[in-house]
């Protein structure tokens, strides 16, 4: 008697439900990395250019923030609430503020003049001491 049982396994291997999962995910990659980007600050970090430019006679304010959190603008020490109006009147006139704070400066202090700057169209360069 010649019975013989075929009890091979396959071997193969069904990728249409992985490419599918791939794709899913693809896509979703694809619509939440646009989401990051609009909450980004408008900073410009101090730097050299080989680009000549013409210097304008305007001064930029300078605002200073010391280790307690204080804010002072151009040497005068001022509240938040008042420092957000004066920096609403240079509001959309391409003006630029630079931003110094001491070492031991708070960092919420920091990203409210940065919002402030950034609501208001003002370009803020952060000019902070390297460690």
């Amino acid at each position: 008697m010649g019975l013989r049982r075929k009890s091979k396994v396959s071997a193969a291997f069904s990728m249409s439900s992985l490419t599918d999962i791939i794709f899913l995910l693809l896509i979703f990659f694809m619509l939440t990395s646009g989401l990051v980007a609009p909450n980004a600050l408008n900073l410009k970090l101090p730097g050299s250019s080989r680009a000549k430019r013409a210097h304008s006679n305007q001064r930029m304010d300078n605002v200073s923030i010391n280790e307690s959190g204080r804010f002072a603008i151009n040497g005068r020490s001022i509240s938040l609430e008042e420092l957000d109006s004066r920096l609403s009147s240079l509001a959309n006139r391409d003006e630029s503020i630079t931003i110094s704070p001491d070492s031991g400066a708070p960092v919420e202090a920091v990203v409210a003049i940065m919002d402030i700057a950034m609501r208001y169209n003002i370009n803020g360069i952060l000019a902070a001491e390297r460690d």
